[in-house]
């Protein structure tokens, strides 16, 4: 009888760990646009964090000429298995280049578990009345079983496949650290006034981070309710982005490290504090080797900084 008893409460424990599988981690896929005629298809990825039954998520995906990345947050259900993440912004199928129009979607995937590997099979879908114009994606996402979980955020889709700027975002190469239209005089530096408040300010150091790469890609969120933050960046001290307001899309920043200079400061200051102080951001750097996410907090009176760390070179 007690042998019995115990086969029972086995068994019912392997029927039940599935569906408490946590979902945490990189995953990457193809959706296919389910309309009669239809070619496209969007390569995507989610990076999921989980928080109980809360998901706080990087999404990115591919589609033409154009990446795109988000910060959203959802939902997953342990017992049924199922993400649901609501409200991503993604461009319309028929789009000709990344300035089309964006359809308002939604994510419903199932977590598959397997000895072949981990997989949310799933579906973007809009609402009734956009169904003709934004049709459904279906997508089978797989997850990055090479990355290491115990790291931040290790190497993932986004980071080795999209590594291009696009046309809205801040490249930064050389010593030139004053982004475009910024670009100061011999005789005033329109940008004086915000450099002095910078250096007036305390900076509290956040991390170290060791970079492989000549340059990184740097993304600034805002990581939690959007209230019109507005941030600067700063590299070496010098501004190479002023006064830009943070929202869900990624504010990017391609940055090309000086070689000969072994450590670069990488700096977030605080335009102002928005409607929720103090002024909060999450950042990932990205050096097309590993990618790292870091949360932000800045005040009228401190300012939040990185250590970019170069490994000597024998």
């Amino acid at each position: 009888m007690p042998r019995l008893l115990i086969s029972i409460i086995l068994l019912l424990v392997i029927k039940i760990l599935p569906a408490q599988q946590n979902i945490r981690g990189s995953w990457y896929g193809r959706a296919d646009v389910e309309t009669s005629g239809a070619t496209s298809n969007y390569l995507t990825e989610f990076i999921l964090q989980q928080k109980g039954n809360d998901v706080e998520c990087i999404f990115g995906y591919y589609f033409k000429d154009s990446y795109q990345s988000f910060f959203i947050t959802g939902t997953y259900d342990p017992r049924t298995r199922l993400v649901i993440i609501k409200n991503i912004p993604l461009l319309f199928h028929g789009s000709p280049a990344r300035t089309g129009i964006e359809c308002p979607m939604n994510f419903e995937g199932k977590l598959m578990v397997s000895k072949v590997g981990n997989f949310i099979n799933g579906n973007f879908y809009t609402e009734p009345k956009y169904r003709y114009t934004c049709p459904q994606l279906r997508v089978r996402m797989k997850m990055d079983e090479s990355e290491n979980l115990d790291s931040t955020l290790g190497s993932t889709v986004s980071g080795k496949r999209f590594w291009q700027p696009q046309q809205e975002d801040i490249v930064i190469t050389g010593t030139a650290v004053v982004p475009p239209m910024q670009i100061a005089t011999k005789q005033e530096n329109p940008n004086q006034g915000l450099i002095d408040e910078f250096s007036r300010r305390s900076n509290i150091y956040e991390k170290d981070i060791t970079v492989y790469d000549d340059s990184v890609l740097v993304s600034f969120y805002d990581n939690g309710e959007i209230d019109d933050d507005t941030i600067s960046v700063f590299l070496n001290k010098k501004p190479i982005l002023v006064r830009r307001g943070l929202s869900a899309r990624a504010l990017n920043i391609y940055i090309g490290l000086d070689s000969m200079t072994d450590i670069h400061e990488l700096s977030m200051f605080a335009n102002n504090m928005g409607k929720f102080p103090p002024n909060t951001a999450l950042m990932v750097i990205s050096d097309r080797q590993k990618r790292y996410e870091l949360y932000l907090s800045a005040s009228l009176k401190q300012n939040a900084s990185v250590r970019l760390r170069r490994p000597r070179r024998l």
